[in-house]
C-alpha cells in the first residue's frame, strides 16, 4: 500500500505546521509549499526524523505570485501523478494596503487569489486520487464579510479588516462554488474555522495589533494553541467519515452553518468569474512583457 500525498501551503509555522506533524503520524507523505527554504529544510528534517516511513518534500514559491503559483504546479505535475489531499492553509492580515508586484492587492493575492490557481492546476493530480479531499482554511472572520472581495488597487478605499474578513468569505464562497464544479469527481470539499490561535499570525501588522488578536481570544476563553486549532483540519484528511462530503463548513470537528451570505450562489460565481479575470489578466500582462 503507498501512503496518502497531502499537500499543505503555510507549513513552516503554526497550523500548518501543526498538520503537517499530525499527518506525518498518520503515515501521510507530505508536500510542503511555502516561501522561506531554511524554514522547511528544518522542519523537513524534524519530520523525518519522526517518521522514516513518509516522503516528505518542499517547494518554495510564493503564494501570492500567480506567476510562481503556475510554476511551481508545472514542476509538481511533473514530480507527481497523484495528490490526495490538499490543504490551502496560507493566510495574513495586512492593515496598511500593499500591491504584489503583479499588481494584485495582498489580502486578495495571499488568502484568495494565490489558493485558487494552485488548486485549479492542481486538479488533474486530483482527479487521480479515489478518495481527493481540498481543504480551506477560512476563518469566523468570514462573517465580518460585506460581499465580494475586491482588487482595491487606490490605498484610500483600504480598510484592512474588511477586506480580510472579504478574504475569509472568499474562502468559503470558493469551497461552494468548487463543489458545484466538482460534482461528478469523488473529490470532498471543506472550509474550515480553526478557532482564534496563539500563533505568529498577524505579527506583520505590529506588536500591539498582535497582542490585540492575541487578547481578544484569550478574553472570550477561545485562545488555542496552533495543535489544537489543527485537529479539524486533520480529522477532515484523515477521517472515513468525510469522505463523499462536498461544500461543508467546518468548526470544532463538527459541520456547522457559514454566514448567510456565503450560501449566495450569485456571489459564488462572481468570485470564481472574477478571479479567472484576474488570471487572464496577469498571463496578457507577461505575454505582453516578452513580445
Amino acid at each position: 500500500m503507498t501512503n496518502k500525498i497531502c499537500l499543505i501551503t503555510g507549513a513552516t509555522s503554526g497550523i500548518g505546521k501543526a498538520t503537517a506533524i499530525e499527518l506525518a503520524k498518520r503515515n501521510y507523505d507530505l508536500i510542503l509549499l511555502g516561501r522561506n527554504q531554511k524554514k522547511f529544510e528544518k522542519i523537513t528534517e524534524r519530520i523525518q526524523r519522526m517518521n522514516n516511513h513518509i516522503k516528505v518534500k518542499y517547494y518554495v514559491a510564493d503564494i501570492s505570485l500567480i506567476n510562481s503559483v503556475k510554476k511551481i504546479c508545472e514542476q509538481i505535475r511533473k514530480d507527481l501523478n497523484r495528490i490526495d489531499v490538499l490543504v490551502n492553509n496560507a493566510g495574513a492580515r495586512f492593515l496598511e494596503h500593499q500591491l504584489t508586484s503583479e499588481g494584485i492587492e495582498l489580502t486578495l493575492a495571499t488568502n484568495h487569489l494565490g489558493h485558487f490557481v494552485l488548486t485549479n492546476e492542481l486538479l488533474p493530480l486530483l482527479k487521480s486520487s479515489d478518495d481527493a479531499r481540498i481543504i480551506n482554511v477560512s476563518s469566523a472572520a468570514h462573517g465580518g464579510g460585506k460581499g465580494l472581495i475586491e482588487n482595491i488597487t487606490d490605498p484610500a478605499k483600504y480598510d484592512g479588516r474588511l477586506q480580510y474578513s472579504n478574504s475569509k468569505l472568499a474562502n468559503v464562497l470558493f469551497t461552494y462554488e468548487l463543489a458545484e464544479r466538482l460534482k461528478d469527481y469523488s473529490i470532498s470539499t471543506f472550509a474550515v474555522d480553526p478557532g482564534g490561535v496563539a500563533t505568529n499570525f498577524a505579527r506583520n501588522n505590529g506588536i500591539k495589533f498582535w497582542f490585540k488578536h492575541l487578547a481578544y481570544y484569550l478574553l472570550k476563553r477561545q485562545l488555542i494553541t496552533a495543535k489544537k486549532a489543527s485537529e479539524t483540519v486533520v480529522y477532515l484528511v484523515s477521517s472515513p467519515d468525510a469522505k463523499g462530503q462536498k461544500g461543508k463548513y467546518y468548526f470544532d470537528m463538527k459541520e456547522k452553518k457559514s454566514s448567510e451570505l456565503s450560501y449566495d450562489k450569485s456571489l459564488q460565481r462572481k468570485l470564481w468569474e472574477m478571479s479567472e479575470e484576474l488570471v487572464r489578466m496577469l498571463e496578457v500582462h507577461e505575454t505582453d512583457k516578452s513580445v
